[in-house]
């Protein structure tokens, strides 16, 4: 796997070099990406407050912080086992596959956090959650999807994924779509999100296969089922 740019400046800058940086909130290695240190993100997020987090999904947690600026942005604290590698590998498939893309209908990563153990990634924040808080949260939520809304939000996950799977190089097969992750911005736009089971194929690949690995598909399933493009 060809690593970016950004991923390898997650690991070879250190927090006490970001902590000295004139930047507020993070170094900017990039016009869209910035490698933050974790006491950045702990003070953005305050101390990662329980009444600030936002999600919990099968690889961690993620928080609502504040920057300087006053803008807001959410925070993806991964679950790091060092023995097992699990967290590291859902880090790394992450950046591998979001950083160097921008498309309307994906999240947008705005930078990560190497600290010791800590692995954090740092996105835009959604202001309506994801589909499955807000469509499937209650009657009151639901109210808010018209059929042109709900019309409206599936063409925009079908765009997302065409883009991963037709327009970019490498194509990026996700393997974990689901309610939860699919964000909603102010506008209800939608922004597929976590790729942390994501895989990547080259183009000079004729034939690809690789196994379905949701954290929501039944494990019987996902042992006889595989996800294919021709």
């Amino acid at each position: 796997m060809k690593f970016s740019f950004p991923f390898l400046s997650c690991f070879s800058s250190s927090a006490d070099t970001l902590e000295g940086s004139q930047t507020p909130y993070g170094g900017q290695i990039s016009q869209n990406f910035s490698v933050y240190s974790y006491n950045d993100l702990k003070a953005a997020t305050h101390g990662f407050r329980a009444s600030n987090k936002i999600g919990e999904g099968g690889f961690g947690s993620v928080y609502k912080g504040r920057l300087q600026d006053g803008s807001f942005m959410a925070v993806k604290v991964l679950s790091v086992e060092l023995e097992s590698m699990r967290g590291e590998r859902e880090f790394v498939s992450e950046i591998a596959a979001l950083s160097d893309i921008k498309h309307e209908n994906l999240v947008n990563l705005r930078g990560c956090c190497v600290d010791g153990a800590h692995r954090l990634l740092v996105y835009d924040y959604m202001e309506n959650n994801s589909l499955s808080l807000t469509f499937l949260g209650g009657e009151q939520n639901r109210s808010k999807f018209t059929w042109t809304l709900r019309k409206e939000v599936s063409i925009g996950i079908a765009k997302g994924l065409s883009y991963l799977h037709e327009e970019v190089s490498p194509h990026v097969v996700h393997r974990d779509i689901k309610t939860s992750n699919i964000l909603l911005d102010e506008n209800f736009t939608p922004k597929i999100a976590d790729f942390g089971l994501a895989r990547l194929f080259t183009e000079n690949m004729s034939h690809i296969s690789t196994r379905v690995a949701g954290t929501l598909i039944r494990h019987q399933w996902t042992l006889n089922t595989q996800v294919r493009r021709l």
